[in-house]
């Protein structure tokens, strides 16, 4: 069971029962939904989810997360603010924000943070103890709110902006165990305004399920049919060989390591700026792990040794298997069972690489851990 908590500006709170979406025993998907589609049919805005761990004493990377869903505010506020405030051609009042030099961070923390600690106490007389939580943040404006204010500064603009929290129940699968692996395909395009995270996003990408194949868990997205770009739900990494020939120095950590570079593709080409995505980027540079941001090319799959994807539940996640179409124009068929896979093999088990750096997100959430006892005082 999940709780669902909204808090609006009047304080109410309503509790729902959901089930989030898991493989059946037959590997197909079965019916129900995750916590952003949740609160997707609820209401537009920005929004970032994140997780406990330690027992649901702390928050994973809390302050990253309130920084992205600040910068999410900002960015569909000046391009494409009817995903924020569910507008419609009435543009007019936007302008009296977005013309405005304002503090967003200060804004948007000072609203978050009175909202979760008016929910907390409430949500953990509720919760087991020890059990982790996944808690979803969104962030919506209010266009009457908005109508009704003359001089716009960071104070009336808290008005303007409603917060919706939900927390769940959750079971974080253990990494590094056989059958925990992602299994991948490639099913459509990268999507607009990519560099903020935002609900509607849950619905626009409702249309490329008709063309998952059975048995996976993630859909990935790619312009052309060879850059892959990211997940629906993740970022994705390839740890890609080198050199031509691809040899693996299997006895030597050091030579294998210094063989490879990890590989994602940059926001510049549509990607969303995932918080466990940039602190991946950090550990690699900080480790000297060699890095490139640069979309993996499948027609380089030959030179992949290993591949992971991350979003702020699964942390990181190795990759089993991967679908690619033998042709981009089958993507205009109406089901996968039209469609030709080429597939790509990994080790059902973490590479090297790909374990260093779960170790290390892993060692670095507990020292930017944010403790949940902060928002009970």
């Amino acid at each position: 069971m999940l709780l669902l908590l909204l808090q609006v500006q009047n304080v109410k709170f309503q509790q729902v029962s959901v089930h989030e979406r898991r493989p059946s025993s037959s590997g197909r998907h079965t019916p129900g939904c995750n916590l952003a589609a949740i609160v997707s049919r609820l209401i537009s805005g920005a929004y970032t989810t994140t997780r406990t761990h330690n027992n649901g004493a702390e928050i994973m990377f809390w302050q990253r997360h309130l920084s992205r869903l600040s910068n999410s505010v900002k960015v569909l506020l000046n391009s494409r603010p009817e995903l924020l405030f569910k507008a419609g051609e009435d543009m007019v009042p936007f302008v009296k924000v977005s013309e405005k030099s304002l503090k967003w961070d200060l804004v948007i923390r000072a609203l978050v943070n009175d909202s979760m600690g008016k929910a907390l106490p409430f949500v953990l007389k509720e919760r087991k103890c020890g059990e982790e939580m996944s808690i979803t943040t969104l962030v919506s404006g209010n266009l009457e709110s908005l109508r009704e204010i003359e001089d716009v500064n960071e104070e009336r603009l808290k008005a303007v902006f409603d917060v919706y929290l939900h927390f769940g129940g959750y079971v974080p699968r253990v990494f590094g165990i056989q059958g925990n692996g992602a299994r991948l395909a490639v099913v459509g395009r990268g999507r607009d305004i990519a560099n903020a995270k935002y609900s509607d996003w849950v619905r626009l990408r409702k249309d490329l399920e008709k063309l998952r194949p059975p048995s996976t868990t993630e859909l990935l997205l790619s312009n052309n049919g060879d850059h892959i770009l990211e997940g629906c739900l993740t970022n994705f990494f390839v740890v890609c060989g080198k050199d031509e020939c691809g040899e693996i120095y299997e006895q030597n950590d050091f030579d294998y390591e210094r063989s490879v570079e990890v590989q994602t593709a940059p926001v510049s080409e549509g990607v969303l700026p995932g918080v466990i995505r940039q602190v991946i980027i950090e550990i690699c540079l900080r480790n000297g792990i060699p890095f490139r941001e640069v979309a993996p090319s499948w027609s380089q799959h030959n030179m992949w040794r290993e591949a992971f994807i991350t979003n702020s539940l699964r942390i990181v996640e190795h990759v089993e298997t991967i679908l690619v179409p033998s042709s981009w124009k089958s993507m205009e068929s109406k089901t996968s069972t039209e469609i030709r896979w080429e597939e790509k093999q990994f080790e059902v088990t973490p590479g090297r690489v790909t374990s260093i750096i779960q170790k290390e997100v892993m060692e670095k959430a507990g020292f930017e851990a944010y403790a949940v006892a902060l928002y009970k005082d």
